[in-house]
């Protein structure tokens, strides 16, 4: 069965976005793959993190998978510090790519802004150890947005290098599972900015961790414009708002954006959003109850890492054991 590795930063809550582009899709690959799933907190100290907080999301983010659908006795769950492999292949990739290659990082880039030269030498080569946590692995797919894309290319190149450098067939050539347009959620108060996490206001987007009440509340002060729902999808041109509205409920409801317009198209407003919001409190409340139990027992999610760990340390030992040996350390 062919392999996928893919993580999240535990950097904060996860919002819907993250569910409906990411998360979701994860658990219906669970019949198809063999999968690996990583909270990957080596890469959320690229920038500063509170050791508190950054605990404390770590089993966040891990309720939260375990709550939407993800099997921790099937498949590995387990976060990135607990196995050594991912920081040993991360500086053996640090000696395998060039630095040409991280300068056309544009998430460095983006990230890093105007205060490049302050930036952690973590942030300018975390695309190293993304590569070495997908090949750690052998992962033969993973699935991507587009903003991650030029990283699996990065990884590839690492993985092409270091079996040309070494004459040996150590790392496959990972393949991207790309996901659709139409699970691109929108912020809430801009419905041409992405949903994200590091918005400044909590109203711009709804977390997995909101309750029925907030989640109401955040629906109902979503930026919206006077006009009743177009009838067709043509007539969403210049109506940002309005389209990401829709477009969050179509993927709710798991129907195309054309069959979600023919059931609520010409609505006003007022009336769609109690259409919506029921909706998403139909799909996120049974989410958002799973979690709460998860994280008021920490024990159990610890204890569920702890094995994932276990068994994500069995698959990459051998395969640190045979770059160690290609490279040439001498192992006592």
């Amino acid at each position: 069965m062919s392999r996928i590795f893919s993580g999240v930063q535990p950097t904060g809550n996860l919002h819907l976005g993250n569910y409906l582009g990411a998360i979701r899709n994860w658990v219906r690959l669970q019949n198809e793959y063999e999968c690996i799933f990583c909270v990957v907190d080596m890469h959320a100290i690229t920038v500063w993190q509170d050791p508190a907080a950054l605990t404390q999301a770590t089993r966040e983010v891990t309720a939260s998978f375990i709550a939407a659908g993800i099997d921790p006795e099937k498949q590995v769950l387990f976060n990135q510090s607990a196995v050594a492999g991912h920081a040993q292949l991360a500086w053996v990739f640090n000696c395998v790519a060039r630095i040409g290659w991280l300068n056309r990082m544009t998430q460095f880039k983006e990230k890093a802004g105007k205060n490049r030269e302050n930036a952690s030498v973590g942030l300018y080569a975390y695309p190293n150890l993304m590569a070495a946590d997908i090949l750690l692995y052998k992962a033969t797919h993973v699935p991507v947005g587009e903003d991650q894309k030029q990283h699996l290319e990065l990884a590839r190149d690492i993985a092409q290098k270091f079996n040309t450098d070494f004459g040996r067939e150590v790392f496959p050539q990972p393949e991207p599972l790309i996901f659709g347009a139409g699970t691109r959620v929108m912020s809430l108060r801009d419905g041409t900015a992405k949903m994200s996490k590091s918005a400044e206001s909590d109203y711009s987007r709804i977390n997995m961790t909101d309750d029925a009440d907030t989640i109401a509340q955040k629906i109902r002060k979503a930026k919206t414009d006077p006009e009743p729902l177009p009838t067709d999808a043509d007539g969403f041109e210049g109506r940002a708002e309005a389209r990401n509205l829709v477009n969050i409920y179509a993927a709710l409801r798991d129907v195309s954006f054309s069959e979600a317009v023919a059931e609520v198209g010409g609505k006003p407003f007022s009336e769609f959003k109690g259409i919506l919001t029921d909706v998403a409190v139909d799909v996120l409340g049974p989410i958002n109850a799973e979690m709460k139990r998860l994280l008021a027992a920490p024990a159990e999610i610890d204890a569920i890492l702890a094995r994932g760990a276990e068994r994500a340390r069995a698959i990459a030992q051998p395969v640190i054991d045979e770059v160690y040996d290609t490279v040439g350390f001498l192992r006592p």
